[in-house]
């Protein structure tokens, strides 16, 4: 590139977006996106049963934001009758708003007595859309009143308990009678929930799901079937934009604040504990990498509060390396060999790294069962952060100390920040 002579140059500053770098799943304060609260009528449902009614109302936006592919939704009750939705990178607000909005859809279909015709693919298997395979009924949740969980009484198997109205168990007897021996499926959305067989007809408005259900199982689909049967109106109070610029310029703060913290432990480390130190450092770096790749791995969400308690982590990695390295150095001035005080130092300190570690989990794990979104975002990354430096502390390092415990002459110049108590009497006559 030829540039005349006299010319300016203007350079523009590099900005890169990690998220893109390193694929990681960003909250809303970091990349932007919606802020809903929604508010929940509640004036015919009974005082008791206001907080099931809402929790059925998040189930169910829930999995409509989640089919909308958001990443990381969050979906919470505040107080008594409101929900907050945040959908992290959806910029169409209005978008966002009509899919909560729907109303749910609960209905009852029959098999399809001439189902499409369709041809094997090339392994011979034959897939038909559940939407063809099955044809309306006219029974919807309109005339369903409840699903419960129960257990057979012989057995104890879990079996779900379905009960309609008056209209719906005239048109459900009707349904069944016409299809005994035939599957009747139970559809939320278009979505198939289960499609049990009619074992004979059910006349009477009570029906009973059998099956190799588990308890889990059995519950969600309880859940799933009274949060379509029975969804409480929902008035939309307040929307957000939430732009990204101020999340882009707090992550490079914070990745600057990271790299700074870590390049002042590092040598603080090797000036301290000179050759352990170092190793330290190295086992530092691979804590690093390994605590990003586990977020990667498990989808972790982070929010500013999030890399906060990444950030924090890294420092705390280091107290679990201090406390081994001191016990080092108390065994080698013992006139301990090399190995046999790395074995000792190693095992000695465990006991207080454990403590210390898992103190500091209890306090998350409170942090992440009753704190906010934010805060439970803090806690996550701080939790796997101290398992991750656990393992890198207690293995890694101690790996690498394995590595060079034959070279004596390390000990001999110092390089371990500390002598044998032998050398030392030596050096004294």
């Amino acid at each position: 590139m030829n540039i005349p002579q006299g010319s300016k140059i203007s350079l523009k500053p590099l900005k890169i977006d990690y998220s893109k770098s390193y694929k990681l799943n960003l909250g809303l304060d970091l990349q932007g996106g919606t802020h809903l609260v929604y508010e929940g009528d509640l004036k015919d449902i009974t005082t008791d049963a206001h907080g099931d009614a809402m929790n059925s109302v998040r189930d169910v936006i829930e999995r409509r934001v989640n089919s909308f592919g958001v990443s990381e939704p969050v979906v919470q009750v505040s107080g008594n009758n409101r929900i907050i939705v945040e959908l992290p990178g959806v910029k169409d607000i209005n978008e966002a708003i009509a899919l909560i909005g729907q109303t749910p859809f609960l209905e009852f279909r029959e098999e399809n007595p001439n189902p499409p015709q369709v041809t094997p693919d090339e392994n011979g298997e034959v897939t038909i859309d559940a939407s063809q395979a099955f044809l309306a009924t006219g029974l919807s949740g309109k005339q369903f009143k409840r699903a419960t969980l129960e257990f057979d009484q012989r057995t104890g198997v879990p079996q779900i308990s379905l009960q309609f109205d008056a209209e719906g168990t005239k048109l459900f007897g009707e349904i069944t009678t016409k299809n005994q021996g035939k599957r009747i499926a139970i559809f939320l959305d278009n979505e198939i929930l289960s499609a049990p067989t009619v074992n004979q007809p059910i006349t009477d408005g009570r029906a009973v799901i059998t099956g190799q259900f588990t308890v889990p199982d059995a519950k969600e689909l309880v859940t799933r079937l009274n949060a379509g049967a029975l969804p409480v109106p929902i008035k939309l109070i307040s929307q957000q934009n939430v732009g990204a610029t101020l999340g882009l310029q707090s992550v490079q703060k914070s990745i600057a604040a990271g790299l700074i913290g870590f390049a002042i432990i590092a040598l603080f480390m090797i000036i301290y504990y000179r050759l352990p130190g170092l190793l330290a450092v190295i086992a530092l770096a691979i804590y690093t990498f390994l605590a990003l790749a586990i977020f990667k791995l498990l989808g972790v969400t982070l929010t500013l509060a999030g890399i906060a308690g990444f950030i924090l982590s890294i420092g705390m990695a280091v107290d679990a390396n201090i406390l081994i390295f001191e016990r080092l150095k108390e065994e080698l001035r013992k006139g301990k060999t090399l190995l046999a005080a790395v074995e000792d130092g190693f095992n000695r300190a465990w006991l207080s790294v454990r403590d210390s570690n898992f103190s500091s989990l209890i306090t998350t794990f409170i942090l992440a069962y009753f704190g906010s979104s934010i805060i439970r975002g803090f806690a996550i990354t701080l939790a796997l952060g101290i398992l991750v430096s656990m393992f890198t502390a207690i293995t890694v390092t101690r790996t690498f100390l394995r590595l060079l415990v034959g070279h004596n002459i390390l000990v001999r110049h110092g390089l371990y920040g500390v002598r044998h108590m032998s050398e030392e009497k030596n050096d004294a006559q």
